[in-house]
């Protein structure tokens, strides 16, 4: 028997407001704030994720075998390349994406997290 179950992923950043938008225009969803540094995204079909305001956050280097990532994200998708210039659009950056051959490609959301489109 399981102690718990994964109520939510939550993600620290500077502006909660402007990543959870991020994140609502990339899986869907309708964003929510608290009013007091907090904004989470619900209806997306997945696991809940929110968005914490975190004064100073450091985003993390990647590659950095020095460094951790800290985490990230596997989203699937059916078509890597149409998938990928969504994503640029709405502000995401390059990580590892020169492979074209490989079934998944590394960005970083607006705030500096690491996530992955995969194929499906």
């Amino acid at each position: 028997m399981a102690i718990a179950a994964l109520g939510t992923v939550v993600v620290d950043c500077p502006d909660p407001a402007a990543l959870a938008t991020f994140y609502a225009e990339l899986l869907g969803g309708q964003t929510e704030a608290d009013g007091e540094g907090w904004v989470e995204l619900r209806g997306h079909g997945g696991t809940p994720l929110a968005f914490q305001a975190a004064p100073g956050h450091v985003p993390p280097k990647w590659p950095a075998p020095d460094a951790s990532q800290q985490f990230h994200l596997d989203l699937t998708v059916e078509d890597l390349d149409a998938a990928e210039a969504k994503v640029l659009a709405l502000g995401a950056k390059p990580l590892d994406t020169g492979d074209r051959a490989r079934a998944w490609r590394v960005y970083a959301d607006p705030a500096g997290h690491p996530f992955c489109l995969c194929a499906c």
